[in-house]
C-alpha cells in the first residue's frame, strides 16, 4: 500500500513537472513568435541569398562581398567609377513596423562631390526602400537612406534624376568615417511627408554604392537592415 501511494505521488509529481515544462515552452514560443511579429529582417547576406537577390546595373558594376564579425553577417560594397544595386522584393506592413533599421559603415568616402547635383549624384553607401504605384517601374515611389560624405545628417532634396525619389541623410563621413553606425528612421512618417501618401505596405529594399558620376572609389560595409514596431 505504502509502495502505491509513493509511486502514485511520484507519477503526481512527474505530471506536474511536466505540465509545468510544456507550459514553459509554450510561452517561450508565444514570446519568440511576439518578437518576430515586431521585426521583418530584410537581408540576410549569406552566398545562397547574393546568387538570388535581383542586380540592378547602372553603369559597371558594384563588387558586392560576404563578411561577417561579432555582431553576425555583412556585405561589402566597392565601387570604382561604376554602380549597381542589389534589390529584394518584400511585402513589409508598415502599420506593424514602420521603422527601418540600418547598421553600415563606410571606409572610404566620396568627399568634394555635389550630391544633390547630376554630375555628383553618388554615395558610398544607400538603402532604397520602394512603395509600388502603378504599372512601370518609373511610376514607383522611393525614398532613398543615404551615408553622405558631404553635407548633414537630416538634410534632404529630391533626386536630380526623378522627382519619384527623395534622398535623405541618415549618416555622414563628416561625423563617422570608417566607423560602424546604426540608425533608426519612421519610413511610414516619411512618405507622408515627402510624398504625401498612406503607404500601408512596402514592396521592396535595394542597396546601393555607386561612383559613376564623380569616377571616383567608394568602399561601404552593410549589416543588420531589418524593420521593427518601434
Amino acid at each position: 500500500m505504502f509502495k502505491f501511494c509513493q509511486n502514485n505521488v511520484s507519477t503526481n509529481f512527474k505530471i506536474k513537472k511536466m505540465n509545468i515544462f510544456i507550459k514553459f515552452i509554450i510561452s517561450f514560443l508565444a514570446l519568440t513568435n511576439m518578437i518576430f511579429a515586431n521585426e521583418v529582417r530584410v537581408f540576410d547576406f549569406t552566398q545562397n541569398e547574393l546568387e538570388n537577390l535581383k542586380i540592378k546595373k547602372v553603369k559597371g558594376e558594384t563588387i558586392w562581398t560576404l563578411g561577417n564579425n561579432e555582431n553576425g553577417n555583412f556585405i561589402k560594397a566597392e565601387a570604382n567609377a561604376a554602380g549597381s544595386g542589389l534589390g529584394k522584393e518584400i511585402n513589409v506592413d508598415l502599420n506593424k513596423t514602420p521603422f527601418l533599421n540600418i547598421t553600415w559603415k563606410v571606409e572610404k568616402d566620396l568627399a568634394g562631390i555635389i550630391e544633390s547635383s547630376k554630375k555628383g549624384h553618388d554615395y558610398a553607401a544607400r538603402v532604397f526602400v520602394i512603395k509600388k504605384t502603378g504599372m512601370t517601374p518609373l511610376s514607383n515611389k522611393a525614398l532613398n537612406y543615404v551615408f553622405s560624405s558631404n553635407n548633414n545628417v537630416g538634410e534632404n532634396w529630391t533626386s536630380p534624376y526623378t522627382k519619384q525619389s527623395i534622398d535623405y541623410i541618415l549618416s555622414t563621413t563628416k561625423e563617422n568615417l570608417n566607423e560602424w553606425v546604426s540608425v533608426k528612421i519612421n519610413v511610414k512618417e516619411h512618405f507622408k511627408k515627402f510624398h504625401n501618401l498612406d503607404v500601408n505596405e512596402l514592396t521592396g529594399v535595394a542597396l546601393m554604392t555607386d561612383t559613376d558620376n564623380s569616377k571616383l572609389i567608394a568602399i561601404a560595409y552593410y549589416q543588420n537592415i531589418y524593420f521593427s514596431a518601434k
